[in-house]
């Protein structure tokens, strides 16, 4: 068997898996995915954190990325990153890729017409913000700003959420709101957690920590705790975020979910009361003071005068 064909039978298991895992495909190389927290929004029986924090409403999320490509291969990503994606053959427009995203976001709501309270059933079919990561580092997609750019003119909020290895496409991009990973306080804990394809990888992202500290739009910095493995050293957390300066912080417990659980034990999710303490000790390090604590999704939020503003 050739090795073309052997990657065409590889993709197509992926993108099998995929839908299996709940995900719609929208177009040559997007996805949709609907949340927990939007299938209970829907409903009326709750909100996720980002409601509770940013004033998201959650079955109006539309969860997406424009590419199912990735350079790291983190330990707690719930995808199956043992499976390569290739570059897609052209690219989908803009214009394209939001049109499939609504169209497979409605799809996959399709089924919630009998469950959910008509009002909310019909709002949910009008998505008004997108959170664009999912699966796939987004911004490797090379026309991201444009879709960014696109959502906007259709009067969306616009969250992106970047692992920070595309420092140059960091520069170009201005959603709403703008995320960064940081999963280790150093290279040598980065390289157990994340798995990156380039040893220059950990360079790019402390590039992009500069960065941020000069973006104009919010921006936050999220760190993944997995414990026993990235939970240690809050103080050299703080030095690395002092350099963005972001305007947020969200300290969130890994989750033992999808193919993580193929790579990490149960045992590796922190409780919430080990998620705030170490938020605590996070916050007292930088200045910042703790701005919200959702138990349920085991996240804090720490801001630099304790307070948040809702985007909507």
């Amino acid at each position: 068997m050739s090795r073309r064909r052997k990657k065409d039978i590889e993709i197509t298991d992926f993108k099998s898996l995929l839908k299996k895992q709940g995900y719609s495909l929208a177009g040559k190389h997007s996805a949709v995915k609907t949340c927990l927290w939007l299938r209970r929004s829907i409903k009326d029986e709750g909100e996720c954190y980002k409601s509770i924090f940013y004033g998201i409403t959650s079955h109006r999320c539309l969860q997406m990325t424009p590419t199912l490509i990735c350079n790291q291969k983190c330990l707690h990503c719930w995808r199956p990153t043992d499976i390569d994606v290739t570059m897609p053959v052209g690219y989908d427009s803009p214009e394209e890729i939001v049109r499939s995203a609504i169209e497979s976001q409605r799809r996959l709501l399709t089924g919630f017409g009998h469950s959910a309270p008509p009002h909310l059933w019909k709002e949910g079919n009008d998505p008004k913000h997108v959170a664009i990561s999912l699966s796939g580092e987004p911004t490797l997609f090379p026309h991201l700003p444009e879709l960014i750019e696109e959502f906007k003119e259709q009067d969306f909020t616009t969250f992106v959420v970047s692992n920070g290895t595309v420092p140059e496409m960091m520069e170009r991009i201005d959603p709403a709101q703008l995320y960064m990973s940081l999963d280790a306080p150093d290279r040598e804990t980065y390289e157990k957690v994340c798995v990156p394809d380039s040893p220059k990888l950990w360079d790019r992202i402390l590039r992009s920590l500069e960065i941020l500290r000069d973006k104009e739009t919010r921006t936050v910095i999220r760190i993944t705790l997995i414990k026993d493995v990235n939970m240690f050293s809050p103080e050299a957390y703080a030095e690395l975020i002092k350099i963005a300066e972001p305007d947020y912080i969200e300290v969130k417990a890994y989750m033992h979910l999808g193919f993580s659980r193929k790579r990490l034990p149960r045992e590796a999710m922190p409780s919430p009361e080990e998620v705030l303490e170490f938020s605590e000790e996070l916050a007292e390090h930088l200045g910042y003071k703790v701005a919200g604590n959702v138990e349920v999704s085991r996240v804090v939020l720490l801001s630099k005068d304790g307070s948040v503003t809702h985007l909507v």
